[in-house]
């Protein structure tokens, strides 16, 4: 069905960049990864990840060894917090510079992974702070080399050129696309992700569907990065529910995760519009809210307001949530109500007011998502125009649930 939405006379760029180590034991490829990097004339790495997962996911014990084994010194920057800062990246950047390092190594989600990705640009360009790239008063041509060492099901940035850093003072959450930034090599081992509390799990799944979504209905959507999103996100509605009740099933958890590498090819194609661009006002004004539950928490009012123009590519997304859709613009409203049933089901039954904001909040968000550098970016690609007044409509129907 979605084939009759694609514009065969677009030219579109495909993109598969980075080589990604995935499925269980993948952690163990470490070793060959350190024997060449040691290769290339790397004997000194900075690794950057929060306190404790890299440790507690049993990834470290096994980096460590193949460090070592190679003869690769490192330095560990362990302070990355969800919705990284760019103060922290900065810090990380000058223990890195002052140790020497010739690579970054991020361990984690998303946080700790785009802020070794920021610091790769700045060990490489001297006198460039984080500030200088987020604010893009700099574009880099060039980075050190990223070791991307995922523990999460839903960032996708271990398989692209993506980061996200907050600039605390302004509250502005940009995006950042580099090629200089694809990892130049990727491990995606779900035997990492085990331990993933509930919560955590379903927040990080529900970001790959976002992902899939924007990159399946953008203006820039490919073949390559609808197909990629459909197989996602009948792969997290099939396996989200099954890891909710078991969370040791290991087959649930390969799929989650190779889910995840999709919506991260998918979104590496077809850029991201609205969902995420709305999102990033949200945590950058509450940096503890989970990025992935700020997502879910808008994707309904997303879908009905870019619903009749993807009707078709909508319907066969989602078709493993809401079979029934028949892909005509009429059912936009209907759409978005069983999507949001459909999360309400997986565990995510939260709306914005849940998490603090109000009426009079929604000025000040519209405002951020149009003045937070290289979020009006996103908005210019939604299948439909990203007015102001779309943007307040989408944020405040977001408020409270369709379902009530």
């Amino acid at each position: 069905m979605w084939k009759s939405d694609v514009d065969i006379n677009q030219v579109v760029e495909l993109r598969v960049k980075p080589n990604v180590y995935f499925g269980f034991g993948a952690i163990n490829k470490m070793e060959d990864i350190a024997k060449d990097m040691k290769s290339k004339g790397i004997d000194k790495i900075l690794v950057v990840s929060g306190r404790n997962a890299y440790k507690s996911s049993g990834a470290w014990d096994v980096i460590e060894k193949a460090l070592k084994n190679n003869g690769i010194e490192y330095t560990n920057y362990a302070e990355v917090t969800p919705n990284p800062t760019a103060d922290a990246v900065d810090a990380a950047a000058k223990q890195g510079k002052d140790f020497g390092a010739k690579a970054v190594m991020g361990i984690g989600g998303g946080s700790p992974i785009d802020a070794a990705k920021s610091v790769a640009i700045m060990l490489a360009n001297e006198g460039v702070t984080a500030r200088d790239i987020y604010e893009f008063k700099f574009t880099p041509e060039k980075a050190v080399p990223i070791v991307a060492v995922n523990l999460t099901h839903g960032t996708g940035t271990e398989t692209n050129r993506f980061a996200v850093v907050t600039i605390p003072e302004t509250q502005y959450k940009p995006a950042i696309a580099y090629d200089c930034i694809y990892p130049s090599y990727s491990i995606d081992d779900p035997a990492l992700m085990m331990n993933l509390s509930p919560e955590q799990t379903i927040y990080v799944s529900i970001d790959a569907v976002n992902h899939s979504v924007e990159a399946a209905t953008s203006k820039v959507a490919s073949p390559l990065s609808i197909s990629t999103a459909k197989e996602c996100i009948e792969l997290v509605a099939k396996y989200l529910p099954i890891i909710n009740k078991d969370p040791n099933n290991k087959e649930a958890r390969y799929f989650l995760l190779y889910a995840s590498i999709l919506g991260g090819v998918s979104f590496d194609n077809g850029l991201l519009h609205f969902t995420h661009a709305l999102e990033h006002p949200l945590s950058g004004v509450k940096p503890k809210l989970s990025h992935g539950l700020g997502l879910a928490m808008i994707l309904p009012a997303v879908i009905k307001y870019i619903y009749a123009a993807k009707a078709k590519t909508l319907a066969t997304l989602f078709h493993s949530v809401v079979p029934e859709l028949k892909g005509t613009p009429d059912e936009a409203e209907y759409a978005a109500k069983k999507i949001e049933e459909w999360l309400f089901s997986v565990g995510i039954t939260k709306k914005l007011k849940d998490e603090g904001f109000s009426e009079a909040d929604i000025d000040k968000l519209v405002d951020l998502t149009f003045e937070t550098p290289s979020l009006s970016g996103l908005i210019s690609i939604a299948p439909v125009e990203g007015s102001k007044e779309v943007v307040k409509a989408i944020f405040t129907e977001s408020l409270n649930a369709y379902n009530k």
